[in-house]
């Protein structure tokens, strides 16, 4: 008791001497996004995992001189900032389709239905980040075998802990079938990520988890040919590549904000595979757009003639002649638009 007594007035003290600090971070709300985007889709620097937390549970919550921000306190006498829920995403991302019995809740929700293009903050201010776990990727996102392999497997040795990737509520927790021991975590921004084969599950269904804690140890539970994790992360029921958010390298987040395409939902749209693709893409749409700008047009009026319309738009009768399919001899009758450009 004194022990957590100390560790409790440390932290108190901490919040205050850091309130001003954290006064400068502008806090924004996690559905504010700003519209620009890179060409990768996504935007904002890359951004380092936090540090790690044991198998912990939240003992309390203190408020700070910033409402924005609160401070949680574990039970392994270590604390963390976390955004205050009143400034979280819009609360019904955890009251949609919410239903902790089985993984599947978006059955009614139609790939076509969704936007083109849905924006996503993955992480706000406080940069709450952690990748799952680091190890060899031995099956990428894709078709393998005739089958739909929506996540990515990651090797690794039975009892590894396996850690939540950014703050979210715990939505389902225990044996599912193929994926054996699975733990789904919905987060703020309306992302599942989900993280099978487990040996153990460390949390339950509708524990709120951060970024960083230990969620589980890996294993080589249900449909699995060896220990390794299988981690996906869903939008509304619909899987794209891991890798597109996380560079399983080094570990760190891509980019603070995604762009995330309703193509990208294809089981062939690999991060890697359509890089480029989306690279050139965005070239030949830019250069559409510059070539739609630099159009111009003339509306032919009394007394004009090709060769003065040409001299006013210092260009050739030729060229003229050219972009509207006519001769130089053809007549021009009062109305007519012409392209000059």
């Amino acid at each position: 008791m004194l022990k957590y007594i100390i560790s409790t007035i440390f932290v108190f003290v901490a919040t205050i001497a850091f309130a001003q600090e954290v006064d400068s971070l502008a806090i924004e709300r996690i559905d504010t996004l700003q519209s620009e985007t890179k060409v990768d889709g996504c935007k904002g620097e890359r951004v380092a995992p936090i540090r790690t937390l044991g198998q912990v549970a939240v003992i309390d919550t203190l408020s700070t001189p910033n409402s924005a921000i609160s401070v949680l306190l574990f039970n392994d006498n270590t604390w963390r900032y976390l955004l205050a829920e009143d400034f979280r995403n819009d609360t019904t991302v955890f009251n949609d389709h919410w239903d902790t019995s089985t993984p599947y809740v978006f059955g009614d929700v139609d790939q076509n239905s969704l936007p083109e293009a849905t924006p996503i903050r993955l992480v706000d201010s406080l940069k709450s980040y952690h990748y799952p776990h680091l190890g060899v990727i031995t099956s990428r996102y894709g078709p393998r075998k005739g089958r739909q392999h929506q996540g990515l497997d990651i090797a690794l040795k039975t009892g590894t802990p396996i850690y939540a990737t950014f703050d979210g509520k715990v939505r389902f927790s225990k044996s599912s079938g193929h994926y054996g021991n699975l733990v789904i975590i919905r987060h703020c921004n309306g992302l599942e990520t989900w993280h099978a084969h487990l040996s153990e599950c460390s949390v339950e269904a509708g524990d709120w988890v951060v970024a960083g804690q230990q969620i589980g140890l890996g294993g080589s539970t249900g449909r699995s040919t060896g220990p390794h994790l299988h981690f996906e992360v869903r939008y509304r029921g619909q899987s794209f590549d891991p890798e597109r958010i996380i560079d399983f390298k080094t570990g760190e987040l891509r980019r603070e904000e995604l762009l995330l395409k309703r193509r990208h939902f294809s089981i062939y749209a690999k991060y890697e595979q359509d890089f480029e693709d989306e690279i050139e893409a965005e070239k030949q749409e830019e250069a559409e757009r510059k070539a739609a700008e630099a159009i111009q047009y003339h509306t032919v009026r009394s007394g004009d003639t090709l060769s003065a319309i040409a001299r006013k738009y210092g260009t050739t009768v030729n060229k003229i002649c050219q972009l509207n399919n006519i001769k130089s001899t053809t007549i021009l009758s009062l109305g007519k638009k012409l392209r000059v450009r």
